[in-house]
């Protein structure tokens, strides 16, 4: 049985892309989801963010968006608030995050999805 991967992809970004590859490699078609384009719920973010141990702010992307002029390097936001603005800015949703069987973990440098990957 060939294994459920989905990576919240970017195809703008060769981190991104390479996680891709990696996946394809292995023989493995991902299911891919252009979050820009198609956004999670606040729910499934938050699901997400759980499922890979880390905190919202761990999932913020500061290049190339609003994380500065939104002033989300301020120490004294909350949980919900940078939630909030992810869910505002979906460009502020660091990339690839990728859910496999193997766990969800979001996968910068391109190597660190091997380990989601399964062996055949």
């Amino acid at each position: 049985m060939i294994p459920d991967i989905i990576v919240y992809h970017n195809p703008d970004c060769g981190t991104s892309r390479n996680v891709v590859g990696f996946i394809r490699a292995a023989g493995i078609e991902p299911h891919i989801v252009e979050y820009l384009k198609t956004p999670p719920t606040r729910a499934l973010l938050i699901a997400l963010i759980e499922r890979a141990g880390m905190r919202p702010r761990d999932l913020l992307r500061e290049k190339g968006t609003p994380y500065a002029e939104l002033g989300l390097d301020d120490p004294s936001l909350d949980d919900t608030a940078l939630i909030d603005a992810m869910m505002a800015h979906s460009i502020l949703i660091n990339r690839p995050l990728v859910v496999a069987p193997l766990g969800v973990k979001l996968c910068r440098p391109s190597e660190t999805v091997l380990p989601l990957i399964p062996r055949a």
